[in-house]
């Protein structure tokens, strides 16, 4: 699946990741200098959760994009790049993914995550 951000979700995803990106190097910091256990593990967790919402953020808009680009038969008009013999799992023609396999795949994502 491409991922095809639109120029707003795209700069508040860079955001957030710039932010955890520069909360992670002040945690460095902080543990280099002898900070305090409790400071440095707010700054963790702090560092954490933008990148968590960052991906989540791109989850959301991967699932938004997939429903988007359903087809009336039920089926994605998307390629599907595991089948290399042509064939999926189940023994239809590679290239089309059901509703419940994109499902499947976003969800995977999504927990890969929690």
């Amino acid at each position: 699946m491409e991922l095809d951000l639109a120029a707003a979700e795209m700069k508040a995803v860079l955001n957030r990741l710039r932010r955890a990106q520069g909360q992670i190097t002040g945690v460095i910091r902080m543990i280099e200098e002898g900070r305090d256990c409790e400071e440095v593990v707010t700054q963790l967790a702090a560092a954490s959760r933008a990148l968590d919402r960052a991906g989540f953020a791109i989850i959301a808009s991967g699932l938004q994009q997939c429903l988007a680009e359903m087809e009336p038969d039920g089926r994605s008009g998307r390629n599907d790049q595991d089948g290399q013999d042509g064939q999926d799992g189940a023994g239809r023609a590679a290239g089309r993914e059901t509703p419940e396999q994109m499902r499947a795949k976003l969800e995977k994502l999504f927990l890969s995550l929690a």
